[in-house]
């Protein structure tokens, strides 16, 4: 029997996940076509049930969204999941090439790496709001770092000449070797550098 592989091109092979907190919510089971065609939608953590290359290409389709303002518009990808899909399979591409590693495993630890820890929230105390340090839920980990990690992509290539894959796939290498210049990794930082002295 022929063996399953990420667009009929990557296997999963060797590529595990190392966080702890992170391995029932990063699923990395090949699909041929990552699109369940929202099977699981409904149903409690049906995010966690999708494959870590079908998440990033589904947040890729709202790049617009920043907090409840659209900070530049997605209407030219929403709706266009093969769309979206071709940019995420192009970008893990040339990952491949830039790295010479499996690109779902690079994809992986750019996740691992890109999810933050902890977070602020505001707690409201007799009319004043004072920030606290709270630990960041897992499955909301790899959200963030989804969603950091496309906004990033965007930000540096919408109205640019950077095409929208190689922003990606340059946020992805950065996010996988913790580097500075990827922008999910500096928003990481930021949050727990706030959560540390909201203590």
């Amino acid at each position: 029997m022929q063996e399953l592989k990420f667009f009929n091109r990557w296997s999963t092979d060797g590529v595990t996940v190392t966080d702890a907190g992170l391995q029932r919510y990063i699923r990395i089971e090949p699909r041929i076509a990552p699109k369940t065609g929202a099977r699981y939608a409904g149903n409690r953590f049906h995010k966690s049930y999708t494959s870590i290359v079908e998440r990033l290409a589904t947040k890729l389709m709202g790049s617009g969204h920043k907090g409840k303002t659209h900070f530049m518009s997605s209407g030219h990808n929403t709706g266009k999941k093969n769309q979206a899909l071709k940019v995420v399979e192009e970008a893990l591409a040339m990952a491949e090439k830039k790295l010479n590693m499996n690109p779902i495993l690079i994809l992986v630890k750019a996740v691992e790496n890109s999810a933050p820890r902890s977070e602020v929230i505001a707690v409201e105390y007799g009319g004043a709001r004072y920030p606290k340090s709270v630990d960041v839920a897992p499955q909301r980990r790899v959200d963030l770092a989804l969603r950091y990690m496309t906004q990033s992509a965007y930000t540096k290539s919408f109205n640019k000449k950077t095409s929208i894959i190689k922003a990606l796939s340059d946020e992805i290498i950065a996010a996988a070797q913790s580097s500075v210049r990827s922008g999910a990794i500096s928003k990481k930082r930021d949050l727990e550098r706030q959560a540390a002295s909201s203590k």
